[in-house]
């Protein structure tokens, strides 16, 4: 089978420091949804935190790994340098007095005739608010209800995702003859390419050979997740970019979708993971992130894992508390 053109982005998962401060940041501050509250499988003593659109959709879920004593990631080649979101073009001078408010510096510029603010993360992950006409599909995902963020002016989920590399030919290589990818145009050196989904569907690559390759820490984004649509049709991606060479991994259980995992060219992970089961395989659309959620191969060890993780009060980002030894 010949899987189909990848469709956009799935999630994207990054390093934190201190977790409480990131749960206010995302909730508080950009007035995202925490849709899901666990741990990293791999290291269970870390929170693995998922925020969202309200429906926890593809396309809209950033996540991260919190390490309270993390150090500051250094930005270089072989990353992902920057996460932008869509806003409606009518958003803009909210969001420019919404950061002010919070003393959160922010820059201007116009990139392909689309207006953004520029600011960073407490831990000093790049962020971009893309304003945008017509082509915010407002119907593609839910904003979380929020008291003081207008739904007309909330995220609309991930507009697109920029790469360091040192030289862009090969990721293009892959965007364009493995992806489906389309180059959409090229201005000051950055090359944006474009897939068929409704969200995230851009990736642009800057070659930036002047830098060294980036070093991981706190702030720094681990990998992206492209969507497919189920488990035959990752299969076939898993089989097409062996074929092509990349060191693809086996399937990985994350509860919530299906995963696997390869390096591109330039050196960034990049994942391709399910659609489905989704967010609401271990509790209602109402509920979600209201408690601490495990997979069934760690539940047994709950009490222990809650003692060791540190304190968070999830509730102050609109779940339920989420405390240590509760």
């Amino acid at each position: 089978m010949t899987p189909p053109p990848i469709q956009g982005l799935h999630h994207i998962t990054a390093f934190a420091g201190d977790p409480q401060r990131n749960v206010d940041f995302y909730t508080q501050v950009l007035g995202q949804r925490l849709v899901k509250l666990t741990v990293n499988f791999d290291d269970p003593g870390t929170y693995h935190l998922y925020y969202g659109d309200y429906a926890g959709q593809p396309g809209t879920i950033l996540t991260f790994f919190p390490w309270p004593m993390a150090r500051r990631g250094v930005r270089g080649t072989g990353e992902i340098s920057a996460v932008a979101y869509s806003i409606p073009h009518s958003a803009l001078n909210f969001w420019r007095e919404r950061l002010t408010a919070h003393q959160i510096p922010f820059g201007e510029e116009t990139r392909f005739g689309q207006p953004l603010l520029t600011f960073s993360d407490p831990d000093g992950m790049m962020l971009e608010l893309v304003g945008q006409e017509a082509d915010v599909d407002t119907a593609a995902t839910t904003p979380p209800p929020t008291n003081d963020i207008p739904t007309a002016y909330a995220l609309r989920g991930f507009h697109s995702v920029t790469l360091w590399v040192r030289t862009a030919e090969p990721t293009a290589a892959l965007l364009t003859n493995s992806f489906g990818y389309q180059l959409l145009g090229e201005e000051n050196g950055r090359r944006r390419y474009t897939g068929t989904g409704n969200l995230g569907q851009l990736v642009d690559v800057v070659a930036r050979p002047e830098l060294g390759r980036g070093s991981m820490g706190a702030g720094s984004i681990h990998h992206i997740a492209f969507r497919t649509a189920d488990d035959t049709e990752q299969l076939a991606w898993q089989t097409t970019l062996t074929q092509q060479g990349y060191g693809v991994t086996s399937v990985r259980d994350r509860q919530y979708f299906n995963s696997i995992y390869f390096r591109e060219p330039s050196g960034a992970l990049f994942e391709i993971a399910t659609d489905p089961p989704g967010f609401t395989a271990d509790e209602p659309l109402e509920n979600l992130g209201q408690e601490l959620k495990l997979p069934y191969w760690l539940e047994p060890n709950r009490a222990h894992i809650m003692q060791i993780l540190p304190p968070l009060d999830a509730q102050r980002g609109g779940g339920a508390e989420a405390q240590r030894g509760n």
